[in-house]
């Protein structure tokens, strides 16, 4: 029997209507521009955000480093999340790609306030670095897949705005939060000057995430992206995976909630979970009372035929996504149920 993975939504396997339209995609050389299924594509994703252009890569990491590296200067400082992808995940890039420093806030959840962001935009000091960047990530990966509400992201780019500050959306799993919310694709396209979304998590495609911005902002991308080693040539196999996922998988993310929900509320009466976070979309973070109980938890769990993630220290994550059915989930249920931890 194989093993039921819960590690990431990034495991995921194209289905076979993906693996169809992969075949089929008309192609061409991107870096010429004369991908049609590429560039069709991201004619695609500007149109459902409401807006100008978009940029194919490889990842969400180079998705949210190009648009750093287009919207600071070094020297300058990003404002974001503690537990933020890009500050946490992402390699030292925002240093070492883009030269700018970070300040961090944020409360325990994933998410952050207007409040908390106007207390540290620098003022014009020249001992002190530019404010430059606003950065959200929504859902938020290590606040347990937490949405964080319109009306805040709303007033945290009204701050950006009167600051002269930039606002990025690192919208990894953005989708999820859009199924779980009831929100549109344009109520984010109109509040941030630039998103990234992830096509290889929820969605399920093999490889990429798109870029969305004014289109001179996308221009600049696209040579940033040169810059970094990002030009493909018949990338359009990988964009008709793409076309196709956000044609079929986006509703289906309420099955990936569901499932979620079911394993967080059967993880929470569990004698050895000390508390699981509140599971608002795909993503479940549960917490045991030591390091040592979460290592063996995670190679007990393994030996039955279960794989998840210990993030550190007594904190564990499993994420459901398109490749888990109800009976994985019935079956993970029983085999924690009987777990000697």
């Amino acid at each position: 029997m194989s093993a039921i993975d819960f590690r990431s939504d990034t495991v995921t396997r194209p289905t076979p209507g993906m693996r169809e339209a992969m075949l089929q995609a008309e192609l061409g050389d991107d870096v010429y521009g004369e991908d049609p299924t590429v560039n069709a594509l991201q004619e695609k994703a500007a149109d459902l955000f409401g807006m100008e252009a978009a940029l194919f890569c490889a990842s969400g990491t180079m998705t949210n480093q190009i648009a750093i590296n287009v919207h600071t200067r070094p020297g300058d400082e990003v404002i974001c999340h503690e537990l933020a992808h890009i500050y946490v995940y992402e390699g030292g890039g925002i240093m070492a790609n883009s030269g700018a420093s970070v300040r961090l806030i944020g409360n325990a959840d994933g998410s952050m306030t207007a409040a908390q962001v106007e207390s540290v935009v620098n003022p014009d000091d020249a001992h002190r670095p530019r404010s430059r960047l606003v950065a959200i990530e929504n859902t938020n990966n290590r606040g347990g897949g937490s949405c964080l509400p319109i009306d805040d992201l709303r007033a945290i780019g009204e701050t950006a705005r009167r600051h002269g500050l930039a606002y990025h959306l690192d919208g990894a799993r953005l989708f999820n939060a859009l199924v779980a919310t009831g929100e549109t694709a344009r109520d984010y396209g109109g509040l941030f000057d630039s998103i990234s979304i992830c096509l290889s998590k929820g969605l399920g495609c093999p490889v990429g995430s798109l870029l969305l911005g004014e289109r001179d902002f996308i221009r600049q991308a696209h040579r940033v992206r040169k810059r970094f080693g990002g030009g493909w040539r018949q990338a359009g196999m990988l964009a008709a995976a793409g076309i196709y996922a956000l044609d079929h998988h986006i509703d289906r993310l309420a099955e990936d909630h569901a499932r979620a929900a079911r394993l967080g509320r059967h993880l929470a009466q569990l004698p050895y979970v000390v508390s699981v976070r509140p599971v608002q979309t795909n993503i479940v973070v549960l917490e045991l009372d030591s390091p040592e109980r979460a290592r063996h938890f995670i190679r007990a769990l393994r030996d039955a035929g279960v794989r998840a993630s210990h993030t550190g220290g007594c904190i564990l994550r499993m994420v459901t996504h398109l490749d888990l059915s109800d009976a994985d989930i019935d079956r993970t249920c029983d085999i924690l149920s009987r777990l000697d931890v």
